[in-house]
């Protein structure tokens, strides 16, 4: 019984273990800094971005990947926070940055802030932090394993 006990405690401790590792592992790094993140990788949670939150804590940002490289223009509708807008190409090399974008709350109304080049992958931070660490346009965000991208190298060209 005593056996029983101890393993099902192992099996729970695992369990609870891996769960909290998992959202730990999903992170960012850029020019050494690493962030942790939340990932939109579809169309709903790319829509809804970070629209109607009131912070975006220290060293966090949202990490979103869109299924191919091409054109792409972010906006601010219903965010409430300052943000850094990094838009990373195929091979995750940062090709465009929109620093500083203020909040709007004009709905369809508020301006787009385009990449200057077709990108793939975008990033948003604080207000700030591009500055912060000195990002240059070239910088290549690393990205977790975890998040389930392939290598660049292994990525197509669309």
């Amino acid at each position: 019984m005593a056996h029983a006990g101890r393993m099902a405690l192992g099996v729970l401790m695992g369990w609870l273990l891996s769960g909290c590792a998992s959202g730990m592992d999903r992170w960012v790094e850029l020019e050494g800094t690493r962030y942790q993140v939340e990932v939109a990788a579809d169309a709903a949670s790319r829509a809804q971005g970070l629209m109607y939150r009131d912070s975006l804590e220290d060293g966090h940002g949202m990490l979103f990947i869109h299924d191919e490289q091409g054109p792409q223009a972010y906006w601010m509708k219903n965010t409430r926070i300052p943000l850094d807008i990094l838009y990373f190409d195929n091979e995750r090399r940062l090709v465009s940055q929109q620093r500083d974008v203020p909040p709007c709350s004009a709905g369809d109304r508020c301006p787009p802030y385009p990449s200057d080049a077709p990108a793939r992958f975008v990033l948003e931070l604080n207000a700030g932090q591009a500055a912060q660490i000195g990002l240059r346009n070239g910088a290549v965000l690393r990205i977790s394993p975890a998040i389930g991208v392939p290598d660049a190298t292994a990525g197509s060209q669309r």
